[in-house]
């Protein structure tokens, strides 16, 4: 591959090499016909492929080609499960295959900094560690296909408010300790083909041209040896960002930043050896990711049937007085229009067209005799009239148990711009409250994509955080509800009692062009248990219908580190998951550490009366702390 790459590179003329450096349109790399190379096609694809013809728009106002729509990373992450990410990361690479794409874009894994964060819902945790073993996981799967994966956004892009100029403020600790050890950890395991560089500044220097964030950390401390591209539209300075280590402009098309790269070139200011260094890895990725030719298409129905046990696998049982799971001979009201028109994935350039989408409604009217429904508010808005609230009323209390569908609608989070507050919409809550009212066997589902306030959380039978469930999400929480799937999830992030409990929310989103990060390492349950600040649930919550025992947890040296093994066994009657988390305090410091931090997790599979014993190995970084003097851990 080398060779190969370096007699193209030899052959092609200073003009063609710049014209490389930016993608050919929007989702295209440039061809080179004289090496018999295609241009290969990128598309968006945190949870599914995003396929658009050329010419459509990039942030999902055209619909795309049909693809399975997983449950977006939010809800992938509370499955706290890495085998499970690993396979559908293949199918989504199969897919990408399939349609002639050579990388998908994504996983995106910035630290959920806020809750307020309006992307959160596309990423995975507000733990490193969490983050960055489930991004691996995702990348090891797209990538055994022969597909290219993208880790994004690289790095600290934690709001969608100013994102394309905002600089983040963040002291060198806090950097290298939470918002860089996640990209760490998925690129020295997962080894993704490419990497995707923020828009933001990142303590004053934009992420595109920031020599010591792409070469110095990313190329010579963690190894990467893949290719480096913009995020769409981030480019400021294109020569600086090739000396930087920055690879590929995109999106393409008539670069309007040749001419200047050109110009340096010929002036003296830019190497052209620094242009063959990019161009290289343009034309490896080139030779490494060509889908042209599309395959025979993808197993549907075998992808579908993944995303229903993904969407189980990543719900969360908040809550549960013993109302779950139902008996499907009871009588229920399923309340609220989500149950016909699901809130299933997140808005902007991750929305996917789906192959198909079932709702709540179908698989209720499909498991249980009487069913009665009423859809009392707007699903595109949230909000709901007298009658409305009325016909809910009037159907709670004829049923032997009540489901209540709330949440976020698509306009209260998205790409683009940061949630204003926690609040569901007030006409969910007070659908909630008049429910409730009326039948104490009342059950809430919600569909968001982050946490959100839950002033009414004791007046529910059970509360069941669902996220967004994907295009399978609608039979998926019902199989969850009646018991026939396991409610798997634990929760990858903290649910604040209010949002200004949060550490950081006096610093978010910033003012002007700055956000300063001054809550430093006291992010989510860091912060939450070390100031002793209650919570509504914590990281790594979540219920079961059976119970556990853990039992003889023991520490035994091992190399550079310590291997922890804990028996787990399952003392209920039925079948059941467990996660089991292990977190580290150092108890006697020299600087400030917080409480506690997740150092290693395993999830475990049981039958009734089944143990088993995982092991987790910590090693030296598990009980490290960065030193910016010696810049060392």
């Amino acid at each position: 591959m080398e060779d190969r790459v370096d007699a193209i590179v030899a052959e092609l003329a200073l003009d063609d090499k710049i014209r490389l450096l930016s993608g050919r349109d929007i989702w295209h790399l440039e061809a080179i016909p004289d090496a018999g190379i295609s241009p290969i096609m990128m598309t968006d694809g945190p949870h599914g492929i995003r396929k658009q013809e050329l010419g459509e728009d990039r942030v999902g106002m055209v619909e795309a080609v049909p693809s399975t729509c997983f449950p977006p990373a939010v809800t992938l992450a509370s499955s706290w499960d890495e085998a499970l990410l690993t396979e559908i990361g293949a199918a989504l690479g199969e897919e990408a295959g399939s349609l002639g794409i050579g990388v998908v874009l994504g996983p995106g894994m910035n630290l959920k900094r806020h809750p307020n964060g309006g992307r959160n819902f596309e990423y995975l945790s507000e733990d490193a560690l969490l983050s960055g073993k489930l991004a691996a996981a995702l990348v090891r799967g797209i990538q055994s296909t022969g597909v290219g994966a993208c880790v994004k956004h690289f790095a600290a892009n934690n709001q969608e408010t100013r994102r394309l100029v905002v600089d983040a403020v963040v002291d060198e600790r806090t950097l290298r300790e939470l918002y860089l050890t996640g990209f760490e950890i998925a690129v020295t395991e997962g080894k993704p083909w490419t990497v995707m560089a923020a828009y933001n500044r990142l303590n004053g220097t934009y992420c595109t041209e920031d020599p010591a964030l792409l070469t110095t950390l990313l190329r010579d401390e963690w190894g990467f040896d893949g290719l480096v591209m913009t995020d769409w539209g981030a480019t400021s300075d294109r020569v600086a960002g090739i000396e930087a280590g920055l690879d590929l402009e995109m999106p393409g098309g008539g670069s309007a930043f040749d001419a200047e790269v050109k110009a340096a070139v010929d002036r003296g200011e830019l190497q052209e050896a620094s242009i063959d260094r990019a161009v290289r890895r343009v034309v490896s990725l080139q030779l490494r990711a060509v889908h042209t030719e599309p395959a025979d298409g993808f197993d549907a129905d075998r992808h579908h049937a993944l995303a229903a046990r993904a969407a189980a696998a990543g719900t969360v049982l908040l809550s549960n007085d013993g109302v779950l799971p139902l008996d499907t001979s009871s009588s229920v009201a399923v309340v609220g229009a989500f149950a016909t028109e699901p809130r299933y994935q997140g808005a902007g350039s991750s929305r996917v067209n789906p192959t198909r989408l079932e709702t709540a409604l179908d698989a209720f009217n499909a498991r249980f005799s009487k069913v009665l429904y009423t859809g009392a508010y707007d699903p595109e808005d949230g909000t709901i009239t007298p009658a409305g609230l009325r016909d809910a009323a009037l159907a709670a209390a004829d049923a032997d148990v009540a489901i209540v569908f709330a949440g976020l609608p698509d306009r209260y989070e998205s790409e683009g711009f940061d949630r204003d507050h926690l609040r569901l919409p007030d006409a969910h809550s007070q659908l909630i409250d008049v429910v409730t009212a009326v039948n104490d066997r009342t059950v809430v589902v919600l569909s968001n994509g982050a946490p959100v306030e839950m002033p009414w959380v004791e007046r529910p039978a059970a509360i069941v955080e669902a996220y967004l469930g994907g295009q399978a999400g609608g039979s998926a929480i019902v199989n969850v509800l009646i018991g026939d799937e396991e409610p798997g999830g634990r929760l990858a992030e903290t649910f604040p009692i209010r949002q200004s409990d949060v550490a950081a929310d006096a610093n978010f989103p910033g003012e002007g062009k700055q956000v300063q990060y001054r809550e430093g390492l006291f992010v989510g349950y860091r912060y939450f248990d070390t100031a002793g600040v209650g919570v509504r649930f914590p990281f790594g919550h979540g219920l079961s219908y059976t119970t556990f025992d853990l039992l003889s947890p023991t520490v035994a040296r091992s190399g550079d580190g310590y291997d922890v093994t804990v028996t787990v066994q399952n003392t209920g009657d039925r079948f059941g998951a467990q996660v089991v988390q292990i977190y580290v305090r150092d108890v006697e410091s020299t600087v400030y550490r917080p409480d506690k931090e997740l150092r290693g997790f395993a999830k475990v599979r049981l039958a009734p009366g089944e143990t088993a014993t995982p092991r987790v190995h910590l090693d030296r970084r598990a009980f490290a702390f960065f030193d910016p003097p010696s810049g060392d851990w």
